[in-house]
Formats: C-alpha cells, structure tokens, sequence
C-alpha cells in the first residue's frame, strides 16, 4: 500500500517537532544516573558533582544509583535497555563501552549501538608506578630489569584487561620479556600492594599516586599523558621515554539509552558542560585529579569511540588477553 506523498511530508515534519517538544519537556520527574562502579572512587565523585549541579539546572532530583560488579556489565545493560527518554543515563569509564565487547563473550548488549553517546568528559591520565627497590630510574631501566630477571617482577593490576594489564602486557609483548600479573579489587589494594613490595610495579593517576612519589616510597617513571603533569613536571610522558605507541588511557563518558532524541542528547550534553565547566568542579574533582576535560558533542563522542574501540582492539591483542 501506498502512503499518499502528502502523508509522508506530515510525518517529516511533525518528527523533528516531537523531537524538540519531548526536550523541552525534559525533565518532567526525577533522573537517574547508573554508575556501574562502587561509591567513593573518582568517577563516583564526578558523577555526584555533576548530578547536583543537573539538579539545581533542571529543578528535579538527579540521583545516582551505583551498579557495581559483574565488569560493569549489569549496570550498563541497565541503561542500554531504559526508556530512551532522557531520565535514565550512564556515566562510566571506557572499559563499559570499548574494552568489554572484545572481552566478554556474551555481553547482553552492544555498547556501540544500544547507547547514544552524550557526551565524553575527561581523560584520565595514570603514571607507571614502580616500587623503589626495583631500582629502575626510567622505562628504559624497567625493560632492562624485566629482561635480567624473566619473570621476577610482578604488576600489580585492577583486574582482568584493566589499564595495568594492558598497558604492561603490550610492554611484554613488544620488549619481549616477562613479568608477572597479579590482579587485585580495585586501584586502592594494587597501589597498596605496590607500597608494601607484594608487587613491584603497578599504574595510578596523580591522585592516587603524588603524595607517594613525593614521599619517595614509589617511583614514577613515566606518565601516559600528552605532556607532563604541572604538578610533577619531572616525569616523562611514555612517548618522551620512547613508548609513544603504548597508551593506558582511560576516559569517562556520559550516555543514553540508543533511540533517545538527538536534541534531547544535545540539551544534556550543553547542560553537562556547563555543570563541568561550574569553578567548584574544577576544583574539587578535575584539577586535583590531574583529568583532562573534553566536553564534547555526542557526535564528537561517537567518532572517539569509534576510534577507542579499534585501539583497544589492537591493545588487548597485543597484551595476548583473551576473552571469557
């Protein structure tokens, strides 16, 4: 059955009309924010900052619901199958979105098509963390360390395919040598674990990592950031020490279920900018944490992620982790 042309020419314009009235109507009851992460990490905090300004911006209560566990994989499905109206979004690291689909073999969702980006909000930049009795004063000495002692070194790592694992793997794999990999429960017990020598080396960002590199009870020998750190001006950035193609970036992200209107997704990603750009975010959450902000559009978002993903591709390959 035909549909009359004048039919057609109806539809198209009342499409991108519907569009901009569920956005102005946006929001019209409370907001959830999923966090597949436990509180009181860095991304938490972001979170909780973020979703008091939205509040005060949108005159409706924004709650952050944590879902942690299961490698993030229930939380972000959560969202993936909400309402794509703009009351349930995710705020979440990169391992949500690009690590998990080449690493679990039956995730319930596909991260690329069934959430919308909304917005990409920092880089986190982590340094290469070593304990002082490996003796190593650069990346160069660390190599050369692994190299005279096959398989004595041991890293410390957040988990299966987190940022250590891959960034010391694709190390391995491209130096040829052998170290160990000792999983722990979080960022916390791997930095503690390198403090008290059960493991040699491990990666933390400035947060994590300043006050003991200070304190000279763990070196930092590079960090994986485009230029150095002001606060630690005396550290290399990994491509300054010659590692420019080994990157253990990590990222946090906002996103909506897939389907959710686009200038819906533009309004929440102006608002997210601006709550990002609020001074007492800046200087409570970004600034001390050494992050990198890219309040970017969602279709900017989309090209990154299109990107991050083929790179962690091509990392977790590199590092020889295999998926579960």
């Amino acid at each position: 059955m035909r549909i009359p042309r004048r039919t057609l020419l109806a539809a198209s314009l009342a499409a991108p009309l519907a569009a901009r009235a569920q956005s102005a109507e946006f929001p019209n009851r409370q907001v959830r924010i999923v966090v597949p992460f436990p509180p009181g990490g860095g991304l938490d905090a972001l979170a909780r900052a973020l979703a008091d300004r939205l509040q005060l911006a949108w005159r409706q209560a924004v709650v952050v619901d944590n879902r942690p566990g299961g490698s993030t994989v229930p939380g972000t499905d959560l969202v993936a199958k909400a309402a794509p109206d703009g009351h349930t979004l995710l705020i979440t690291a990169d391992n949500s979105i690009t690590s998990n689909p080449h690493l679990i073999r039956n995730l319930p969702h596909d991260p690329m098509k069934d959430l919308a980006p909304v917005s990409l909000l920092v880089d986190v930049h982590q340094m290469v963390l070593v304990h002082p009795s490996v003796g190593a004063q650069d990346m160069a000495g660390l190599v050369a360390a692994a190299r005279a002692a096959p398989g004595r070194l041991n890293f410390g790592s957040y988990g299966n395919a987190s940022q250590p694992h891959l960034c010391f793997g694709a190390l391995m794999a491209r130096e040829r040598i052998e170290m160990v990999h000792v999983p722990y429960r979080g960022l916390t017990p791997a930095v503690l674990a390198t403090l008290a020598g059960e493991v040699q080396m491990t990666l933390a960002g400035i947060a994590s990592g300043a006050a003991h590199i200070r304190a000279g009870t763990l070196r930092a020998l590079a960090v994986g950031k485009p230029t150095r750190f002001a606060a630690l001006p005396e550290v290399p950035t990994l491509a300054e020490a010659g590692f420019d193609d080994i990157d253990p970036r990590t990222w946090f992200g906002a996103f909506a279920p897939a389907g959710t209107p686009p200038a819906l997704l533009a309004r929440i990603q102006r608002d997210i900018a601006t709550a990002m750009a609020d001074p007492a975010v800046e200087q409570r959450h970004l600034a001390p944490s050494g992050y990198t902000v890219h309040a970017a559009t969602p279709e900017a978002t989309a090209e990154f992620l299109r990107q991050d993903l083929a790179y962690k591709a091509r990392l977790i390959q590199a590092a020889g982790i295999t998926p579960d």
